[in-house]
């Protein structure tokens, strides 16, 4: 049997794959060398992915240390398909609520995404990480 590779995605097909895909897993460099990666909500806008994590999370302090970061984003049914995202990450402290909204309504309406940002801001501080893009390859 021979594995043949499917095509990779072109730009338009990638890009609206990663305005539809639900979840992305961020992977950034621990200081004792190994890689955390966890699942995060994102919003890919403008060439860019947004990200929103508490100030004292792992992903944002190793992001402010080192800057290198990959994303994984793919979806398995029907048929698994992806895109890994090879770029660097900022994080920015600044308060940005209204951005913050705006990428929850990704997956909840306006009013339950105004709700729970309230709720999250209760208990601690959130931040924005935004990723760009070096290079980005498609699988399927």
């Amino acid at each position: 049997m021979v594995y043949t590779q499917a095509p990779h995605l072109n730009d338009k097909e990638r890009d609206d794959f990663l305005k539809e895909a639900p979840t992305a897993i961020i992977c950034s460099k621990n200081e004792n060398g190994t890689i955390h990666g966890v699942p995060v909500w994102f919003k890919y806008e403008s060439g860019q992915f947004l990200i929103t994590t508490p100030e004292k999370s792992q992903k944002a302090r190793n992001i402010a240390k080192n800057s290198n970061v990959t994303l994984i984003i793919y979806v398995e049914s029907p048929d698994i398909r992806g895109v890994i995202v090879y770029g660097k990450g900022e994080v920015d402290l600044t308060a940005w609520d209204s951005e913050a909204i705006s990428m929850t309504e990704k997956y909840m309406s306006r009013e339950e995404a105004e709700k729970w940002w309230a709720i999250l801001n209760e208990h601690a501080k959130w931040v924005k990480i935004t990723v760009n893009p070096e290079r980005m390859a498609s699988f399927d």
